[in-house]
């Protein structure tokens, strides 16, 4: 059978299989072991259980599990409380504080516990019920939490990005600096929007938050600071030369973990308990992932599906712009339906060699990348984040926080568009540190 017709049917299968309601590891096993028996007969199984066991031999690996952990100490404590009214009290003469201070928060809580739904939960239990006493709109109140939510994923550590890293043998301390700024500039978009937003709906005195004393506002930061010194620390620990991400996860997590039981009083065994077993749960629910895509990817290269699509697309005459709208277009529906990890494993083995080919940075590729999944968690059928929000907040219809997230949805295309154009956004920042990558 022609390679291109064979990986259709792959597709076709592999997305069957998956609305079905099997886990995606499981799916992809399944595909995986179907075609190779068809294709190469039953022997070829043989091989599975190295290639499965093989693809987890990574020592970057420890990285994730690491990051999880750290990240499920910071959600476990009122961290993300704390961080949200520090910044309010901070930004109290500013224009539209509350609004700014509540993306400002999820931004820095996504840098510290690198989960979009963690980030969703912790400021918008907080966040979201202040909003609304104070008389901000609810599609306002619930879209601003449900977007700057999703920035847990591209602002470092990111746990994707390590997936990214790890699936195409890239980078991962460049694939963290290279999120930095478009990062940033997502956040300025998402404030822009938020406080015209709150501007049109003709309440001007929302603009305005309470004041606060010099006392109430430095009593505060004894709470917060250690986490952000923490990240400062890890950052610098990764690109100064002193340890390797994996490491540095690892004496992140631990340090969060004394945080949280010195500052917050987390002493309780039972409390411990739970976030080493969520943490262990979601960690292995990726590295499952993770070794049935490795799987898939050998399926695929096996049955010279990934080698012919690349040559197809390599003989196409088309712009690369065209070629790069219509794989954006392919991740945007991908991340509809599949959680960032799932798109990024199955997708990358095929993409990656076609947009080198077509003379994209790889680099520059895995923020755009990553963009398209912060739009998948706030858009229907899926949309994790639109349902976090809907459980905070229950008495908020899922309809107008799925308006409310709509407006940050442009503001991502619009930040995509702006990284078409100006590459240099996303590898100015890892080339300056780390020089110009091989």
């Amino acid at each position: 059978m022609d390679p291109l017709i064979l990986g259709l049917l792959v597709a076709i299968i592999t997305i069957l299989i998956l609305f079905s309601g099997v886990s995606v590891a499981i799916g992809l096993l399944i595909v995986s072991a179907g075609f190779l028996i068809v294709f190469d007969g039953v022997r070829s199984l043989e091989l599975m259980p190295e290639i499965l066991f093989g693809h987890l031999n990574n020592f970057a690996l420890l990285s994730i599990p690491m990051f999880i952990i750290m990240g499920s100490s910071i959600a476990s404590t009122r961290a993300g409380a704390d961080l949200y009214e520090a910044l309010e009290r901070w930004l109290t003469r500013v224009p539209g504080g509350l609004v700014i201070s509540n993306l400002g928060a999820c931004a820095l809580f996504a840098a510290m516990s690198g989960s979009s739904p963690a980030t969703c939960a912790a400021i918008g239990k907080m966040g979201i019920p202040e909003m609304r006493k104070r008389g901000y709109p609810d599609s306002i109140a619930a879209g601003s939490i449900a977007a700057g939510g999703t920035l847990g994923i591209l602002i470092p550590p990111s746990v994707t990005m390590i997936v990214y890293g790890i699936a195409t043998e890239t980078s991962i301390g460049r694939l963290f600096l290279a999120g930095v700024i478009p990062g940033l500039l997502l956040v300025g978009l998402f404030m822009a929007w938020s406080l015209y937003a709150t501007w049109r709906s003709g309440d001007r005195s929302l603009l305005n938050s309470r004041s606060y004393t010099w006392r109430e506002r430095f009593e505060i930061l004894p709470r917060v600071l250690p986490f952000i010194a923490i990240i400062l620390g890890v950052l610098y620990s990764m690109y100064g030369g002193i340890a390797t991400p994996s490491e540095t996860a690892a004496v992140g997590a631990l340090l969060c973990l004394l945080i949280a039981m010195i500052i917050y009083k987390l002493w309780n065994p039972r409390d411990l308990w739970l976030i080493l077993r969520d943490s262990t749960k979601e960690s292995v629910m990726i590295l499952f992932i993770i070794a049935a895509a490795g799987v898939f990817s050998y399926m695929l290269s096996s049955l010279f599906i990934t080698q012919s699509i690349a040559e197809w697309i390599g003989t196409l005459d088309v712009n690369r712009w065209v070629l790069m709208a219509t794989v954006n277009l392919f991740l945007l529906i991908a991340g509809f339906f599949l959680p960032p990890v799932a798109v990024i494993l199955m997708a990358a083995p095929i993409l990656l060699p076609i947009i080198i080919t077509a003379g994209f940075d790889p680099i520059w590729f895995a923020v755009v990348l990553t963009i398209n999944m912060e739009i998948g968690l706030i858009s229907p059928p899926v949309g994790l984040n639109l349902y976090v929000i809907n459980g905070i907040a229950p008495d908020i219809s899922l309809k107008t926080i799925l308006w409310g997230s709509l407006p940050f949805v442009v503001c991502m295309m619009l930040a995509i568009l702006l990284l078409c154009l100006f590459p240099g956004l996303a590898t100015w920042l890892p080339t300056y540190v780390m020089g110009v990558g091989l």
